[in-house]
């Protein structure tokens, strides 16, 4: 019996109950009495009413109920009741209305419209496609195993510059785009391919260009043929555009064949696969060479026994290396249009934009002035390109639950505009990453940074909670394992936005009061409902404690349970998941979330002493002390129930059986006990330090300091390493499969956050100044040095780095949140 029908029965019960008992109290008659008939009946007549009364409760009572339990079910995708943040987008926002909004695909350009049309670019070697369509780009995939990619110039509004290695291929990706009419203007863009060796001048590529629709975009497009019926580009007319025309010409070089496809692709998602559906082997007549073409025209299709016109038309041009095709877009609202940009016209817009981004790019990082190398000045340009050159814009539903609802429900639709981390690995938004990009973005153009933030704080429901995921759209979708999807409500993420809403008002509080005060007096309501959600979803047992929410305590599969949720994924914890359970980062981070909300309170002239009583309390360093600090180790340190002793075996077969074991399981070597997890230092036990909680004058300060230095704990020539080497989890995988990830690798974001507290503590009175000088002036040098060095070797900026010979690990590029390198060398915290 489900809870629903035990809690209607129960009422229903407990209802006639109470009916019988009231006649039986007021009706019971003394046995030596008789009652006449006139009684009788009014006694019935008055039992039936109670009756009725009692089933007209029973009723009202399963309506609230069920009206209630509705009411549960619907919280955790009701928007939160206030004027939304975003008041501004699409055409309002013309001068952003196209970009590089498809940080998924090597290159391509979509408007910021929930149901944008959409064009990109697909290529490949003839000789080296294969049947299973391997050979065929188009998504960023690790697995293509390209040289390099990146954005080496992009200024997040007008025009971007991207080289891409190919192996013996360079393809140079550009756009321009020139404001004009009522529909965001004109773009073009350039394909270039060359070779880095000579001796593979003449081989041929196909470069594929389309444009596309989905099912929910309002309008039309259809090719444009030129002589021989060869397609010369694409006009169509749509909602948010109105009437265009896409030119399609090749600059330069010798072109070999053309070809092209007009059909109806299954959704955006889809388009590689339909393009390998519809590639054929051709010749010409009188020729014995083959080539591989486009079926053509393939429209009218009948589709689920509907006709459909085209959404999908792809050009595919093969030429010999070197060749340049060009692509221009023209709204057919820009009638005063004196010259087309094209040619020798777009050559020198691109120049000259060029020349505004350097000169920009001075002005906020200082680099040259700073004395460092054009190649080092150049390495900062691409992390900072390719930062703002990966903000996505993405429209739909994202997938949500909570204890009330039987099962995911969906979220409102809704968009959002967002860097990502990682465009091969993760092309989508995650809510702390957005935090540590805010940091840079803001630095170099602060109104794309405000429009991001008030995206994601438009996602946060009625309970003030914000999805740690968000996952919009058929292309986002498709990049994340099912497991992955569905975001819990009772599931947190690091409130990283407060550190960048403090670090925006100490670099920006001119700009933010003088153009943006009504920006944070909007967003004042949606802060005070996050925090709030955070002070009381994620309190612990004992007052002034905090647990992450969302570790697994039955699971026997890990060999330390995750906490996805802390940002810090596997990070180790204590072993045996419960209440008891303390943890020292998510208590920093409530403490500085409270100093900045009181903070923006007094800006905004409505100040809460709350707040500043709420910090004063947590940051605390005595009760700080009493609570997280071990004595045995004098360290900060996580508590609860724990043993060091767990290992993963394969569980043993059956005597004489021939199948075999099933996948490794944890083994309890020791009763777990209540205590610190003291024998994993590393990120965590740092979090009073990198939040700057601690006393200068502290004692724990010097401490830290010395652990800070230490080799045989955090200390490397790269940068801090995540867990100490005395870990009893050092580099250990968490099941099977699953290798160490804050197990030892370096990581940018809190290398950062802990170089700007050693910044801070360098510039504030204490006897440890001199020591943390000097620990700032390391630690920044051997991050910049090794993240340039690894760039120069490998191609490309890295999730994480070893911390034994300082090598990229993990997703690439990951130009998210390691970019802050940028920040780094400029010496802005």
């Amino acid at each position: 019996m489900n809870e629903s029908s035990k809690v209607t029965t129960s009422l229903y019960l407990w209802t006639i109950n109470m009916a019988k008992n009231k006649t039986q109290d007021k009706f019971t008659k003394p046995k030596n009495k008789i009652s006449n008939s006139s009684d009788t009946k009014k006694e019935s007549k008055f039992k039936m009413s109670v009756l009725n009364t009692a089933i007209t409760s029973l009723c009202i009572a399963i309506a609230a109920w069920f009206s209630y339990k509705g009411y549960l079910e619907t919280r955790v995708n009701t928007p939160y009741d206030v004027e939304k943040l975003v008041t501004a987008s699409g055409l309002d926002v013309a001068d952003r209305y196209w970009g590089t909004y498809r940080p998924g695909v090597y290159f391509g350009l979509k408007t910021r419209d929930p149901h944008s049309l959409v064009t990109g670019l697909m290529w490949y070697f003839p000789h080296l496609l294969r049947q299973d369509g391997s050979g065929l780009r188009h998504w960023c995939e690790q697995g293509d195993k390209l040289d390099r990619y990146a954005w080496l110039e992009h200024d997040g509004r007008t025009f971007g510059i991207q080289e891409i290695i190919d192996g013996s291929a360079i393809l140079n990706t550009t756009f321009v785009k020139r404001p004009g009419g009522k529909h965001g203007g004109d773009w073009t863009a350039r394909i270039a391919v060359t070779s880095e060796r000579q001796i593979r001048d003449g081989e041929e590529m196909s470069l594929l260009f389309y444009t596309a629709t989905d099912e929910h975009t309002k309008g039309w497009i259809k090719t444009t043929l030129g002589d021989e019926k060869h397609i010369t580009g694409v006009e169509g007319n749509t909602q948010g555009l109105g009437t265009f025309t896409i030119n399609i010409n090749v600059v330069e070089g010798s072109i070999e064949e053309h070809s092209f496809l007009a059909t109806v692709a299954p959704s955006l998602s889809h388009l590689r696969e339909t393009v390998l559906q519809n590639l054929r082997v051709a010749s010409h007549k009188g020729s014995q060479k083959k080539h591989i073409v486009l079926a053509g025209e393939q429209v009218p299709l009948a589709v689920d026994g509907k006709k459909k016109d085209a959404n999908f038309i792809v050009s595919q041009i093969t030429g010999r290396i070197p060749f340049v095709i060009e692509v221009s877009y023209e709204s057919g609202s820009f009638i005063n249009r004196n010259d087309k940009l094209i040619g020798k016209n777009y050559e020198r817009a691109l120049e000259v934009q060029r020349r505004l981004f350097s000169e920009k790019f001075e002005e906020k990082f200082h680099l040259r002035s700073k004395g460092y190398t054009e190649e080092e000045i150049q390495f900062a340009k691409m992390s900072l390109s390719n930062m703002v050159g990966s903000i996505g814009y993405f429209y739909g539903t994202s997938q949500v639950q909570s204890q009330y609802t039987k099962g995911p429900v969906p979220y409102w639709k809704a968009p959002l505009y967002t860097a990502v981390p990682s465009r091969s690995f993760f092309p989508r938004g995650f809510l702390w990453d957005e935090g540590f990009h805010g940091l840079l973005i803001s630095t170099w153009d602060l109104e794309i940074e405000l429009d991001i933030i008030n995206h994601w704080f438009d996602l946060m429901n009625v309970e003030g909670w914000i999805p740690r995921e968000m996952i919009l759209g058929q292309e986002a979708l498709s990049k994340v394992p099912e497991e992955f999807v569905t975001q819990i409500n009772t599931n947190a993420n690091p409130p990283m936005f407060f550190l960048t809403l403090s670090f925006i008002l100490e670099h920006n509080q001119e700009e933010i009061l003088e153009r943006h005060f009504q920006f944070l007096d909007r967003l004042y309501p949606r802060l005070q409902a996050w925090f709030n959600w955070f002070n009381t979803t994620q309190i612990g047992d004992i007052p002034s404690t905090y647990r992450w929410r969302g570790r697994d305590g039955t699971t026997n599969r890990e060999l330390n349970p995750k906490t996805l949720t802390s940002g810090l994924d596997d990070y180790p914890r204590a072993s045996h998941p419960n209440v008891d359970e303390r943890h020292v980062d998510l208590r920093c981070w409530i403490a500085i979330a409270a100093d900045i909300m009181y903070q923006i309170s007094n800006i905004i002239s409505h100040p809460n002493e709350k707040y500043q009583e709420t910090y004063k309390y947590l940051s605390d360093n005595n009760l700080l002390n009493q609570l997280h600090w071990s004595p045995n180790t004098q360290t900060y340190a996580d508590f609860g129930l724990h043993t060091d002793k767990v290992t993963l075996k394969r569980p043993t077969s059956p005597p004489r059986s021939h199948v075999q074991s099933s996948e490794m399981i944890r083994v309890v070597l020791e009763d777990p006990t209540l205590k610190y997890v003291d024998s994993s230092f590393g990120y965590v036990s740092l979090f009073p330090y990198i939040l700057q909680i601690v006393d200068p004058e502290s004692p724990q300060l010097g401490k830290m300091l010395e652990d800070l230095t230490n080799p045989n704990l955090l200390w490397t020539k790269y940068g801090l390493r995540s867990l100490a080497k005395t870990s009893p989890l050092y580099m250990k995988y968490n099941t099977e499969h699953d290798p160490p990830y804050w197990r030892g690798p370096i990581w940018m974001n809190l290398n950062y956050l802990t170089v700007r507290a050693t910044h801070h503590y360098s510039n504030v009175e204490g006897p440890y100044r001199e020591k943390a000088k000097s620990i700032y002036q390391s630690l920044r040098q051997n991050l910049i040095q090794n993240i340039i060095k690894q760039y120069k070797r490998s191609g490309y900026v890295w999730e994480n780095y070893a911390d034994v010979h300082g090598e990229g690990k993990g997703s690439h590029p990951f130009t998210g949140w390691t970019s802050l390198v940028v920040l780094l060398m400029a010496e802005i915290y």
